[in-house]
């Protein structure tokens, strides 16, 4: 028996949650969930956002503080596109300025890739990757 189904989601901590809802939400985003979770200490603050074909799960710790993941093991999420440019363009003009340098070109990188970084409102990291066609 197989009970394995997928990826369920990928946690992001933030400072704020209003503002990576709104944040992931002008990258083409839904919110379609929000809840808390009781902690011993306090309560999260948590909402799923469906992007781009998986989901978020955006937590705000009710600590004060972001917790961080051990041992920088994500140390960013991917998405998917057709066209880096296209892709630059249309997140400059939803107001995403926080490219982490220029696009890179990276032939013998898993048969062929183009990417380039920017942050998110918490300084995560996210990738924009085109695979050669």
């Amino acid at each position: 028996m197989n009970t394995w189904k997928g990826l369920a989601h990928i946690a992001l901590f933030t400072s704020n949650l209003e503002q990576s809802i709104a944040f992931y939400e002008n990258l083409g985003g839904v919110c379609t969930m929000r809840s808390q979770a009781q902690k011993p200490e306090w309560v999260n603050l948590l909402a799923l956002v469906d992007l781009h074909g998986f989901t978020l799960e955006i937590v705000q710790p009710g600590g004060g503080e972001p917790a961080q993941p051990q041992n920088n093991v994500f140390g960013h999420i991917a998405i998917a596109v057709d066209s880096l440019e296209d892709a630059i363009e249309e997140l400059r003009s939803r107001g995403v300025d926080t490219f982490l340098g220029g696009i890179n070109e990276l032939p013998d990188t898993f048969g062929g890739v183009r990417n380039i970084f920017f942050t998110g409102p918490d300084g995560e990291q996210i990738e924009l990757l085109q695979k050669s066609r």
